[in-house]
């Protein structure tokens, strides 16, 4: 296989708070790897050594794809494109919502936020008079629209590798384990193997 994980981009706070970097990342490894995993898992499908049987013809039932993909591919894809891809989006996702949660001193729009409020405590309420005097909706910081961002985005790789994973299980012939399962196993077995990892990269 030639097909490589997207690198992961230098993390920073600039760059979750780029939201559309941020999110084109996501994108743009989901959009590598897994949307065309049939694809990929196509690729792997090596020709019948026996050559073509005339007979097959005859047979309505096609063999499953599943069985003409050696086994031992279909564990280096994973091994080296598709849990890579995982672990490089859960990094982000980690730290940009590691970010969402810190303080942020840097905020450019602190300071008109302050300001709001101040103004929003001088200001005089008579909901006799106007019922929607009362209501302040103060701007969001920075911080809160990267925790929704980084929350909706969570439920999304959720979702693309929970189908992901679904078609790997079936087209390589996978025991009955989910994704996180998966990936945890794999996560053990790569810090168990540094050193042979380090020799091989």
């Amino acid at each position: 296989m030639t097909t490589q994980p997207p690198s992961t981009p230098p993390l920073t706070p600039q760059f979750c708070f780029s939201t559309a970097a941020f999110r084109d990342f996501l994108r743009i490894s989901r959009s590598a790897i897994d949307d065309p995993i049939t694809q990929h898992l196509n690729a792997l499908v090596t020709p019948a050594r026996a050559g073509f049987d005339p007979s097959s013809t005859s047979q309505r039932g096609a063999r499953p794809l599943s069985r003409q993909i050696d086994p031992r591919s279909c564990q280096d894809f994973k091994n080296r494109v598709l849990f890579p891809s995982w672990q490089a989006r859960s990094h982000v996702l980690s730290y940009c919502a590691l970010v969402a949660t810190s303080p942020d001193p840097d905020d450019p729009e602190a300071a008109l936020r302050e300001a709001e409020k101040e103004s929003n405590r001088e200001r005089v309420v008579n909901e006799r008079l106007d019922p929607y005097s009362g209501r302040f909706f103060p701007k969001e910081a920075r911080t809160e629209h990267l925790a929704s961002i980084v929350r909706m985005e969570q439920g999304v790789e959720n979702i693309v590798r929970t189908r992901t994973w679904g078609i790997v299980r079936e087209r390589c012939g996978e025991p009955a384990t989910t994704w996180e399962q998966a990936l945890a196993g794999w996560r053990k077995t790569r810090d168990r193997l540094p050193l042979q990892e380090s020799r091989e990269t």
